[in-house]
């Protein structure tokens, strides 16, 4: 007979160093924190980083008939509050975030709706953007990989999705993860936009249609 999960209460505990009881329930087997600095105009720049949490997968050995919400509302959870910790932690807090994205990549002998239970619910996306102080709904990338993926994570501004001068990408290197039987759920953020953004934003385009077409230079 199955053992009832314990509860407990993770709304005002950092996950940053005792999270054993953490790791065991989501099948951890190793997080890390990726953090970058790019030099912008002024002297000024924007710190990026990616929190990576590597799992074993829940749904291995099941039918594409199975029911993935309780394991994927539980374990998302959990995911989304590691990885929230550590962003919060490299980047100086919601206030300094400005953009996030998130990810999520399942190894080959899972489906890709594994890695989508994971990410593709509020019970990741809306804790991610209450723990960053966002509204946007979070940009995304999932698939299958093997380990020695380098993935590119798109970030857009947490408020304004269609701000374009946020909108980036974030490269995470995956050396050893995810095994054929694991999965890697990213969550990423910066403190910026682009260094360097300069193509306008729509509150500033021209209004634009196929009419163009007629009077193309070549």
């Amino acid at each position: 007979m199955t053992q009832p999960h314990a509860t407990t209460d993770l709304t005002a505990r950092s996950t940053l160093h005792d999270y054993a009881d953490v790791a065991d329930a989501c099948g951890l087997r190793r997080v890390v924190t990726q953090v970058e600095e790019a030099p912008g105009p002024h002297g000024s720049s924007t710190r990026r980083a990616a929190a990576i949490a590597v799992i074993r997968n829940p749904w291995i050995g099941t039918d594409t008939d199975h029911d993935l919400a309780a394991e994927g509302e539980r374990i998302a959870a959990l995911l989304a509050k590691l990885l929230t910790d550590r962003l919060l932690a490299a980047l100086g807090g919601a206030a300094a975030v400005q953009a996030f994205g998130k990810a999520a990549l399942v190894g080959n002998h899972g489906e890709l709706e594994h890695a989508a239970a994971l990410i593709h619910t509020p019970y990741f996306g809306n804790l991610v953007r209450e723990a960053l102080a966002g509204t946007s709904i979070l940009c995304f990338t999932d698939g299958r990989a093997e380990p020695g993926e380098l993935l590119r994570v798109p970030l857009w501004h947490k408020t304004a999705a269609a701000t374009r001068d946020y909108y980036q990408t974030l490269e995470v290197a995956l050396p050893d993860a995810p095994h054929a039987d694991e999965i890697v759920v990213i969550a990423a953020a910066s403190t910026g936009p682009r260094p360097h953004a300069r193509i306008g934003d729509r509150a500033t385009d021209r209004p634009i249609t196929s009419e163009i077409l007629k009077e193309i230079a070549l």
